[in-house]
Formats: C-alpha cells, structure tokens, sequence
C-alpha cells in the first residue's frame, strides 16, 4: 500500500485517524505501532516479521550498551553486533541477488541459488536504526527503555518506506503524549495534498514520456529528443520522491510529527556540492555525521579527505541499488564533487547563470546513468545526447506531455514555494489545493498503477 492510493487515502488512513485520535494520548504509540505494521503488512506481508525483529534487535543490544556504559569492551560488541545484523540483513535482502548474478557472469556457471525478493523500505528503515544504535553507543542521546516507543519511531509508516530518514533524537519528544492542534492537521493535510498532485499530476506524466523512449529503443533517438527525455526523468524523479516525502512530511504533521525537510529546490543549485545540500538531505545527512566523519572528514588531509569521499560515495551509489550503473553513479558525483574541491568551484563562483547550466546539464547526465541499468545503452543514450543524430524524433510523448514542462519547471523553483506561503490559508489557495486533490484522485481511478520510484531502493 502506497500514499498514492484509493484503499490508504479512503479506507486505511480515516480508520486509523479516527482511533488514533480517539484513544488517550498515552495509548497513540500503541495505536501508531500497530498501525504501522498492518500498512506494512499489505504491501510485505512475508516480511513483517523481518521489521520486528530489526526492532527486538537493536532495542536488547541498545539496552545492553546502556548498561555496559563503562565497560567499553562490551560496550563496543553489542555495538558491533547491532551494526552486524543490520547491515547483514540488509546485504543478505538487497544484495544476493547482484553478488550471485556477478559471480555466475565471471565463472560462467549458475547456481542453484533462490531469488529473493527485495523488503519495501529496509534501505530506509535499517539506516535509521544504525543511526538509533550509533547515537546510544557515543552517549548522544539516552536508550530508549519504552519497547514501544522505539517501535513506533522506526515502524511510523509515514516515513518507514522511504524516509525521510529521521535520527530518533529528532522525534523522540514528539512520541511523548501531548494535544494535537488543529492548525498543525491542516497544515499536514496541505502538505500532503501538494505532494500528492506532485506524484499524480506530474511526476507520472514525465514518466509515462521518459518510459516511452525505451519502448521505441535509445539507438532511434534524435539528440534533441534524447535531451527532453533526459529533462522528463530529471523532472519526474524530483516529483516522485519530493512528491512522497511532502505526503510523509504532511502525514507525520497531521499525528504531530515534525519530519524534517528533504528538498530545497535541488535544481537551483549553483554546483554539485550545493547540489547535495538540497536533494534527499537526510541521507546526506546521514552519511556525513555516521561514515564521513567517523572517517576522519575533511581533518586529515587532502589525500584522506579525498579517500573518505571516495568510501560516501560508493557507499551512496551502492545504497541506492543493487547495480553497477547506480555504483557508477555514486562515483561520477563524487569526480565532479573533487573536481569542485580541487578548483572548478573558484570558476563556477564567478557566475550564477553560468553555474547554474552546468549544474543541471551535470546533474541530469546523473540521472541518465541512475535511469539506465544496462551500462551499454547508457553509452548508447550519451552518444545521442553530445553527438548530433537526425534520428527518429519521437514526438508523440512530448506533444503529449510537453504543456507538464512549463508547471514542472516553475513548481521546481523558489518560487512557488513563496507564493505558496503566502496563499495557503487564503480561499483561494483553499480551493487550489481542493481542485488538485479531486483531480489527482480522478486521475488515480482511471491511471494504471504507477509506483514510487523509490520503492525500489
């Protein structure tokens, strides 16, 4: 079950609002808990026990460093063996698939080996965990004795499929029982209506575009095509994923949750550094204060500096799936990042405009890598991009899509964001944003199912 469908927006979430609301606010973990594994449920059924146990896990092991405060030989094991299972289960779930097809390639032999499918949401939910177990362990934050509690945070489906990945000191005072306000509920449901036409509205529509180049086959493509299709997914991911974290942002606020921000509108960024200052920023986040740092950061000289990057990015490219083309990737940010460090970063400030058009050519070149899992046809769609081909140009999609660019591109700027403050308790924006919800579920009866692109990862 996801955000952006009929059975969670009209039977899942007005049950569980109207007993989350009803119950004693002592009693809404519980509710939240409980609520949170049956939206789990149907959609991973098979692995709901698999959730549980990550919970059971890592709350005995935080308990027993708790304990072992100072002891730190004992501390340090159960700290080691929280980071094991986590990440064990995590290379197990998402990565035996890609190890045993990269092992079957190079000795040329097959193995009786099941294919086994990928958990929703345990790239997210395993990073906030051994986030969780981190901060117990260098004494950042106290351990968590409620068993509940620190189920409730990691299972809150607001965020348990796709982030935000929110560390528990984040949210750790909002799980104690206090009065909802009403202001803090529509706020939760504008927000998560603007996400939700983000999803419905636009970022389907890009994808329906970029997904019909593939049909007719990269080779086929004219230069200018291969460039709006490019501009398609660099649309459509940012919708997607901006698309759900706003849904999940506005959830958490309507259960009086302060998720924190993932996007700062990415595509204004003036370098790749910047860049990665405002897309998925809690996983940036994540990586700089749990891998980054503890290897040193940037304290250690240039050449150690370089080698810790080098480690996130790989780390980045690896955690977004199991493929070569997302490895890759992770290391052609992380060239342009040292790049930028070394001294393209003095030229880019010298101007905005200039700046800017490299950003988004070298961010949407990413993204063309990311898309495509077969590294050939990767090659294959650059030659059409930066060598002019007449090709066929395969107009339908844009003649179809093509009036979706111009809201695409302005509802991707600062912008909107202003007027959005400005107008979102007005009756106008009242009625803006009612329009765009009935719309999406219009288009959600008659759409065929179209999921996050996230899901995946």
């Amino acid at each position: 079950m996801v955000f952006s469908s009929l059975n969670f927006m009209f039977r899942f979430l007005p049950v569980f609002l109207l007993i989350y609301f009803l119950v004693p606010g002592r009693f809404r973990n519980i509710v939240l808990l409980v609520g949170s594994l049956i939206f789990y449920g149907f959609g991973e059924p098979r692995y709901i026990l698999l959730l549980i146990m990550s919970v059971l896990v890592n709350y005995f092991l935080a308990r027993a460093m708790a304990a072992n405060q100072h002891r730190n030989t004992l501390k340090r094991l159960f700290l080691i063996l929280a980071v094991l299972y986590d990440v064990g289960t995590l290379l197990f779930f998402k990565y035996s698939n890609f190890i045993v097809s990269n092992v079957e390639m190079v000795s040329g032999k097959e193995f009786d080996f099941p294919r086994i499918m990928l958990p929703l949401g345990i790239s997210f939910y395993t990073f906030q965990i051994l986030s969780y177990v981190a901060d117990v362990y260098c004494e950042r934050i106290p351990c968590e004795m409620s068993l509940m509690q620190l189920g409730a945070y990691l299972c809150m489906f607001p965020k348990l499929l796709e982030g935000p990945i929110v560390p528990y000191s984040t949210i750790a005072e909002d799980l104690k029982p206090y009065r909802i306000t009403v202001d803090c509920f529509e706020e939760g449901l504008r927000v998560f209506t603007l996400g939700l036409g983000s999803k419905i509205l636009l970022a389907n529509r890009f994808g329906q575009a970029w997904n019909s180049l593939a049909i007719v086959g990269y080779e086929s493509l004219s230069t200018p095509t291969a460039w709006l299709g490019a501009g398609a997914y660099t649309l459509q991911i940012y919708f997607d994923f901006h698309g759900y974290s706003l849904m999940a942002i506005g959830l958490g606020q309507m259960l009086g949750f302060h998720l924190p921000a993932n996007f700062n509108h990415p595509y204004t960024a003036s370098s790749i550094t910047d860049f990665w200052k405002r897309w998925h920023i809690t996983l940036t986040d994540w990586f700089r204060t749990y891998i980054y740092i503890p290897l040193g950061g940037n304290r250690c000289g240039a050449v150690r500096m370089f080698f810790n990057m080098f480690i996130v990015w790989l780390l980045t490219g690896f955690w977004h799936g199991a493929s070569w083309n997302f490895i890759l990737w992770g290391l052609y940010h992380f060239v342009l990042l040292v790049l930028e460090r070394l001294f393209l970063k003095s030229y880019l400030d010298r101007s905005k405009i200039l700046s800017r058009i490299y950003t988004l050519i070298a961010v949407m070149c990413g993204w063309v890598i990311f898309a495509i899992t077969d590294i050939r046809e990767i090659g294959i769609y650059f030659s059409r991009m930066f060598t002019f081909h007449m090709g066929v140009d395969f107009k339908e999609p844009f003649v179809t899509y093509g009036l979706f660019f111009i809201p695409g591109i302005l509802l991707s700027t600062p912008f909107f964001q202003k007027l959005y403050e400005k107008q979102k308790k007005s009756l106008a924006g009242t009625m803006i944003l009612l329009v765009a919800f009935w719309v999406s579920v219009i288009v959600m009866v008659d759409s065929v199912y179209s999921p996050f692109l996230y899901l995946g990862f």
